[in-house]
């Protein structure tokens, strides 16, 4: 198991959030069955960020899912990546596809989805979708299990 961490600067150690995801590293392992098409699903219910023009803390709860090609994203970076977002300003679309396309860029997969599901801004919810590549045929990719936005009633 050592060859597959040994890389890594993050996972076991005691580290900071990065100032911005610019500067957060997203890391991967090794995937250990590259030939056996599956999905990997990260579900971060309370992702934060800040709202590019008032400052104001923005919510989403997010579900990634992906179709590892040869790595895995390695989920303690991960989880630092997202919450290296926590004092980054941008609008709702901004920093759920730039969280899709760091994904990418370090894993390569086969297939990637991201839903984000963001809580009302201006009395408006919204909801963000990007995928990235083909879903390898047969392979059961579950609904992302969120419901839509509901106010009281």
């Amino acid at each position: 198991m050592a060859h597959y961490t040994e890389h890594l600067t993050q996972l076991g150690a005691q580290l900071a959030s990065a100032a911005s995801p610019a500067e957060a590293s997203l890391e991967v392992v090794p995937n250990p069955h590259p030939d056996a098409p599956y999905v990997v699903r990260f579900v971060c219910p309370e992702f934060t960020s800040l709202c590019p023009v008032t400052g104001q803390p923005d919510f989403a709860h997010l579900v990634i899912d992906y179709v590892p090609s040869d790595a895995l994203v390695e989920s303690k970076s991960l989880k630092l990546f997202l919450t290296s977002f926590r004092n980054h300003g941008d609008f709702h679309e901004a920093c759920t596809i730039t969280i899709a396309k760091r994904i990418i860029e370090v894993t390569k997969p086969k297939f990637l989805r991201i839903g984000g599901y963001w809580y009302p801004r201006g009395g408006i919810p919204i909801d963000v979708f990007y995928s990235y590549g083909e879903l390898p045929n047969g392979l059961w990719l579950p609904d992302q299990g969120v419901a839509p936005y509901r106010g009281r009633g």
